[in-house]
Formats: C-alpha cells, sequence, structure tokens
C-alpha cells in the first residue's frame, strides 16, 4: 500500500472521531473527494427532483470531474487534518 493510500485510510478512519460535526458544505466537500479518491468522476444515474440530499452530493462529486485519484486523496487528508483529526 502506498503511504498516500494508508494516510488516505486513516483519515477516512479520522473522520469518524471528530469531536465536532462538520457543517453540512464540509461534509459534501468530504463526500466528493472521497468519491473521486475511490471511484474516480461521477458515475451513474442522477438522482431525482425531489431527492435533495442526493442531488447535493451529486452535484458536489461531479465539481470534482476530471481530478486524479492521487490529488482527491491529498486534498482529503488535508481537509480531515484541518478539522481536527
Amino acid at each position: 500500500m502506498s503511504d498516500l493510500k494508508a494516510k488516505f485510510e486513516h483519515a477516512t478512519q479520522d473522520v469518524m472521531k471528530l469531536t465536532d460535526s462538520p457543517d453540512p458544505d464540509m461534509k459534501l466537500k468530504l463526500y466528493a473527494l472521497y468519491k473521486q479518491s475511490t471511484e474516480g468522476d461521477v458515475s451513474g444515474p442522477k438522482p431525482g427532483f425531489f431527492d435533495f440530499v442526493g442531488t447535493a452530493k451529486n452535484e458536489a462529486w461531479g465539481k470534482l470531474k476530471d481530478m486524479k485519484s492521487d490529488e482527491a486523496m491529498q486534498k482529503y487528508i488535508d481537509l480531515v487534518k484541518k478539522l481536527g483529526g
């Protein structure tokens, strides 16, 4: 396992241990970076019109289109550290 991948895995555990819950915008950023890191560009059908949470997640992830997995992992790690993880 690469050093970056190990740090990313550690950050995914640290985010669960945060004492203060991130605000909704920060949660969307974390979600999008995680998905971009693990799955690449957004894929699959778009959520239904009344699925507001699903739509917000899909749009946040879609904004990261073409970002490389390694870059997304590093941004995720940095964001978790900034949040105190």
